[in-house]
C-alpha cells in the first residue's frame, strides 16, 4: 500500500523508512501531544534548526543538542554570551549555523515573554487549536501539506512577537511533532492510537 512501511507486522507512515531511530520516533513521539513548556521549547527550537534540512538529520543530533544547549533550559539559553556561542559554533555534534544559534537565544527570551503574558507557553500555543489535537484524514504522504492557513496565522503571530526561523512550514512541522496536529495516515497503527484528537476537514 502506498505511503506505508510494514515492519514488525505494523503499518506505519512510510516517511520513517527502516531506520530504527526514525521508527522509534514515529511510534513513540510524533503526533503525541506535548503540554510541558520545556518539551514544547525543545521541539520548537529543534524545528528551527531543521529549516532547510531533513528531520532525520536533526533527530540523529538531538542527544548532542540536548547536552550542548543545557537540555533546552530556556532560562539558561536566554543568557548565553559570546563565549558560549563560540563553543556552540565549534561543536561538530550539532548544526553549526550561527544565525540559528543566535535565534535560539532570542527565541528563548521571546518564549519567556509569552509565559509572562499567558501564564505558560502551552496556554498560548494550544489556544490556537482550542486545546485539542486536530486529526487529519490522509491516506498517503503525498497529501501532507507543507503549511496551512493555521500555521501561517501562528507563524505571523510568533514573528510579531520576535521569534526567528518560524515560517509557516516550520510551524506546521512543529504542530505535527508536538501533537497539535495528528497527521498519521489512516492505515497507520498510530492513527487511532494517538490521544486527545478531534477530526476536522478542510484547510486549517
Amino acid at each position: 500500500m502506498r505511503g506505508f512501511s510494514k515492519i514488525n507486522m505494523k503499518n506505519r507512515c512510510s516517511w520513517c523508512g527502516n531506520d530504527p531511530l526514525y521508527i522509534s520516533y514515529h511510534d513513540e513521539e510524533w503526533g503525541v501531544p506535548l503540554y510541558d513548556d520545556q518539551a514544547l521549547f525543545e521541539c520548537l527550537i529543534l524545528e528551527t534548526f531543521q529549516a532547510g534540512l531533513s528531520w532525520i538529520t536533526v533527530l540523529k543530533k538531538r542527544k548532542n543538542f540536548r547536552v550542548a544547549f543545557d537540555h533546552f533550559d530556556y532560562l539558561k539559553i536566554a543568557t548565553y554570551d559570546e563565549k558560549k556561542i563560540e563553543s556552540l559554533l565549534q561543536n561538530s555534534g550539532i548544526i553549526r549555523n550561527k544565525l540559528k544559534i543566535l535565534s535560539a537565544i532570542s527565541n528563548a527570551k521571546c518564549f519567556m515573554e509569552i509565559q509572562n503574558e499567558f501564564g505558560s507557553f502551552r496556554k498560548y500555543i494550544w489556544g490556537f487549536v482550542n486545546e485539542n489535537s486536530i486529526k487529519n484524514n490522509f491516506k498517503t504522504t503525498s497529501e501532507y501539506p507543507i503549511k496551512t492557513s493555521l500555521s501561517e496565522t501562528i507563524s505571523k503571530d510568533l514573528k510579531n512577537r520576535g521569534f526567528k526561523f518560524v515560517g509557516a512550514t516550520v510551524v506546521y512541522a512543529f504542530m505535527q511533532a508536538s501533537g497539535m496536529v495528528n497527521d498519521h495516515l489512516e492505515s497507520c497503527f498510530r492513527y487511532l492510537d494517538t490521544p486527545n484528537s478531534k477530526s476536522i476537514s478542510g484547510d486549517l
